[in-house]
């Protein structure tokens, strides 16, 4: 009697039918690479101006990096005009327009008469630089002597400065050669850090006697005597 053949497993012929449906030479997907991949999204392309930009972006560094600071603005202003869409360009451009505007602007001449310097030395004071009033003033003094404007004006730099004895020494003078003075520097709130000495309220007392007939000059007024 012949035996019966087993019949096959279950798995097994599911496995055929898999081999069969599955063409020779390629490989059924694995979990791993059925699902695709997320990658991120690619960076948008730069415009042809962007370049163009750049460009002359970097012809106004050369220029700049010559200290030709006149070419170099021209060439960054181009810039922010001819390519108002490369923002993020324009705040390097702005940086170093900065520079070039600063070293092309016209620097002021220094004050060469006596009004000049007298005039240098009220915006040095209203501007709080007592040094630099005082060496405008000082020039003055040893061009003209007896004037009265510059020694009241050294008096209230002095002051501001603290500086009593120097203050007060210009004060004196400054009486002496116009006593209109004295009555000016009653009320300048500019003297007040010499309210307290002694020597001060003494030049304010004392009289004219030595007043000489010169040119009765008021002197400058400060922003705080104003």
């Amino acid at each position: 009697m012949a035996k019966q053949r087993p019949k096959p497993k279950a798995h097994t012929k599911i496995a055929a039918q898999q081999d069969r449906a599955t063409p020779r030479g390629t490989e059924s997907p694995s979990p791993s690479t059925s699902v695709p991949r997320s990658s991120s999204p690619a960076a948008p392309p730069r415009r042809s101006t962007y370049f163009e930009a750049v460009a002359l972006y970097e012809r106004g560094l050369e220029a700049l990096q010559r200290h030709d600071y006149q070419t170099a603005a021209g060439l960054l202003e181009s810039v922010l005009r001819t390519y108002p869409e490369e923002k993020e360009l324009h705040e390097r451009v702005r940086l170093y327009l900065n520079i070039c505007q600063r070293n092309v602007a016209p620097r002021e001449a220094s004050p060469q008469t006596v009004e000049e310097r007298l005039y240098a030395s009220t915006l040095a004071i209203n501007g709080g630089r007592y040094d630099e009033a005082i060496s405008h003033l000082r020039l003055v003094r040893d061009e003209d002597p007896d004037n009265d404007h510059a020694l009241y004006t050294l008096a209230v730099a002095h002051a501001q400065r603290g500086e009593h004895a120097e203050a007060i020494a210009h004060l004196e003078r400054a009486i002496a050669l116009n006593p209109e003075n004295r009555v000016l520097a009653r009320r300048d709130p500019d003297l007040e850090p010499l309210r307290e000495d002694e020597a001060f309220r003494m030049a304010l007392e004392a009289g004219s006697t030595s007043s000489r007939g010169v040119d009765r000059r008021r002197p400058i007024r400060t922003k705080s005597a104003r």
